[in-house]
């Protein structure tokens, strides 16, 4: 076989591979477009709680994704406070119920820092929320 002929061969055989590669990426493209949206893990309907930690855990967590759930205002500073407030709320709430309820010592000086951190890191958000004007305020107090 003359050069010219392996070097024609393996142009071919290099654009079938790019041909296949791309009708391939396309393909796959167009069957993730067609196939159903399957929600979050939240879709799936949920255990009955076991107990008195698990319903205040789901309670709490219920509650954060809902008020971190803002309209957004337009202006990042605003916005990101406004939903880190519920967020760290939740993380108090969620502390707490820790503090109530769980042994590991380790997991509950951990829990006992995320209430005094986080409660500070609200006071602070909510300070520079209320000193901006047209802002409102969240009033759930930890």
């Amino acid at each position: 076989m003359a050069y010219s002929d392996w070097t024609h061969r393996r142009g071919e055989t290099l654009s079938h591979a790019i041909a296949f590669a791309v009708g391939s990426a396309l393909t796959l493209t167009f069957m993730l477009r067609a196939m159903p949206f399957v929600g979050p893990v939240t879709d799936r309907p949920l255990p009955a709680p076991a107990n008195a930690f698990d319903r205040g855990l789901r309670a709490a967590m219920t509650r954060m994704e809902s008020e971190m759930c803002i309209t957004a205002s337009g202006n990042p500073d605003l916005d990101f406070a406004r939903a880190m407030i519920p967020h760290h709320l939740g993380a108090i709430e969620m502390a707490r119920l820790e503090l109530l309820h769980g042994n590991d010592v380790r997991l509950r000086r951990l829990a006992q820092g995320i209430v005094v951190e986080q409660s500070q890191e609200i006071a602070l958000m909510r300070n520079i929320l209320d000193n901006q004007s047209g802002v409102f305020r969240i009033s759930r107090i930890p």
